[in-house]
């Protein structure tokens, strides 16, 4: 298993790039779970605006919804190759957008009123697995939103990555952003907060020194799992580690 980890898995998921990733994404989902469980009982705040109204239900949308998962895995952990200083920026902005996340559910509870789908379509059937298992809450910022726009941003005037992959990431972005209109999981101020929380929480993570905690956090937990997995640091990471 040890020779297989480190011939197959780490030259393709080097462990400094999957660590920051895995770990922003799952502080996202904790938060999201936890917040939704803890509110219940709480007065919620429907933010439904006219405009809103007017957008109509595509339920053909759920399938781009069900993608962000792995588009955004995918990018964080492409964007988590990239140069040391970077890296921990655009993780310290995650972990400052979560935290913001987290006050905002606690402090200011939000939902909606979804609509009956009574189409017999895959499509159909999917949303209303949605509606089923995810509840109307925890809406105002939309993480859907606020992680995908991440995946933008953290891409940004980056040479490393083709250019062609930066306005795939930024188009499929939007996509996941319409799907959450259409399929009625969030409306827009939830959009709108979602992506400005990214762009501040980015500008913030890189002209702060705040990614200095975080890379020291990254170095000692990868210290520690890499010993037990045996592996050792390629000549990218040891260049990273060098001394700003």
């Amino acid at each position: 298993m040890r020779h297989f980890f480190q011939k197959y898995i780490m030259p393709k998921m080097p462990l400094y790039a999957v660590l920051p990733a895995a770990l922003s994404l799952l502080l996202y989902s904790l938060i999201y779970s936890v917040t939704m469980a803890f509110c219940q009982t709480l007065p919620h705040f429907d933010l439904t605006t006219d405009l809103d109204r007017l957008v109509p239900v595509i339920p053909g949308f759920v399938c781009i919804y069900f993608l962000y998962f792995p588009f955004c895995a995918v990018n964080y952990v492409i964007i988590a190759r990239g140069e040391e200083k970077s890296r921990y920026q655009f993780t310290a902005a995650n972990f400052i957008a979560a935290l913001i996340c987290l006050a905002v559910y606690v402090i200011f509870p939000t939902t909606n009123v979804r609509p009956e789908i009574s189409g017999t379509s895959l499509a159909d059937g999917l949303l209303r697995f949605v509606y089923d298992v995810d509840q109307a809450g925890n809406l105002f910022p939309s993480m859907h939103c606020l992680v995908s726009w991440f995946a933008v941003v953290g891409m940004r005037g980056r040479k490393d990555i083709p250019a062609w992959y930066r306005r795939f990431t930024g188009c499929f972005a939007i996509l996941i952003m319409i799907s959450t209109q259409v399929t009625k999981q969030h409306y827009i101020v939830d959009l709108v907060a979602g992506v400005l929380l990214a762009e501040g929480c980015f500008f913030i993570g890189r002209k702060s020194r705040l990614w200095i905690p975080v890379r020291c956090f990254f170095r000692g937990m990868g210290r520690w799992i890499g010993d037990r997995l045996g592996c050792h640091k390629n000549r990218r990471e040891g260049r990273d580690h060098v001394a700003e």
